[in-house]
């Protein structure tokens, strides 16, 4: 396996030695030592390292990044895929995209592309949220929406329909499309687009969990809990649904499923509050 020196993370990277050693300090990553006992680092050292500054950058809560990028450690490859990866901050968790394939839905909220191979010298990281691709396909469009949605929500809206246009199961499109529309209160229409990603795509756990945040703001109970029990029934791990059940089941006086959840979302968090 490629092992990299300090210098190599400063020049891939183009993270101060200061930065590293502070993420390393806050437990991000272990990296080995070699003959000198100089800090060796791995190909995933250097993913979780870059993520976790960038979502330092994006103010996420260190608590929420602790757990994030061990989960995402558990799950990378030992070298750079052929098809490269795409990493996303949701919520209190950390998705990735592998050619193709999703590990796990996204909201599109923060955005970080990472291309080359680190054992050749090369390892860029690219913000698509600061590109705006004019016209092209289905992906182009949502590169432009994700871009748009900090500047212009409505021209973001347009774009990601466009997307969604070009490509009927682009599912991420559908989620961020309902995440705005939702918003911007325009419940009905964040509602009916949210069904449609579900009759297409299928019962995505995050696209479930969204459409259940939507269904309790409309204050539709009994609707929300189904929802949100079906994207835990997909993601046992999603600590935002359990959390979201246990207030949901107190005010529909559970008790007993509301202590159940709320004990479930603090060991998956290592939460003690009340």
């Amino acid at each position: 396996m490629h092992q990299y020196g300090v210098r190599d993370v400063e020049r891939l990277l183009r993270l101060p030695r200061s930065t590293i050693r502070a993420l390393i300090a806050a437990g991000f990553v272990s990296p080995a030592r070699g003959p000198r006992s100089e800090w060796r680092f791995s190909f995933q050292d250097l993913i979780v390292l870059r993520t976790a500054q960038a979502l330092a950058d994006a103010n996420v809560p260190q608590r929420r990044i602790t757990r994030s990028v061990r989960d995402l450690r558990r799950h990378l490859p030992e070298a750079m895929p052929l098809s490269g990866l795409s990493i996303c901050a949701v919520a209190d968790r950390v998705v990735v995209r592998e050619g193709g394939g999703r590990w796990q839905a996204d909201s599109g909220q923060y955005l970080l592309e990472f291309e080359g191979d680190p054992a050749n010298g090369s390892l860029s990281i690219i913000d698509r949220q600061k590109e705006a691709v004019a016209s092209g396909g289905a992906q182009e469009w949502f590169d432009r929406a994700v871009a748009l949605e900090n500047e212009d929500a409505e021209a973001a809206q347009k774009a990601y329909e466009q997307a969604i246009a070009g490509d009927p199961t682009l599912l991420d499109a559908r989620i961020n499309l309902g995440r705005l529309l939702h918003e911007a209160g325009h419940h009905a229409k964040s509602e009916r687009v949210y069904r449609e990603a579900v009759k297409t795509c299928g019962r995505d756990p995050v696209l479930l969990y969204n459409l259940g945040v939507l269904l309790d703001d409309m204050d539709r109970k009994a609707e929300a809990v189904a929802a949100y029990e079906a994207a835990l029934s997909g993601d046992p791990g999603l600590a935002d649904g359990h959390y979201n059940l246990a207030l949901l089941y107190e005010k529909l006086e559970k008790p007993k499923d509301a202590i159940r959840h709320m004990a479930r979302y603090r060991a998956l968090t290592g939460s003690r509050s009340n």
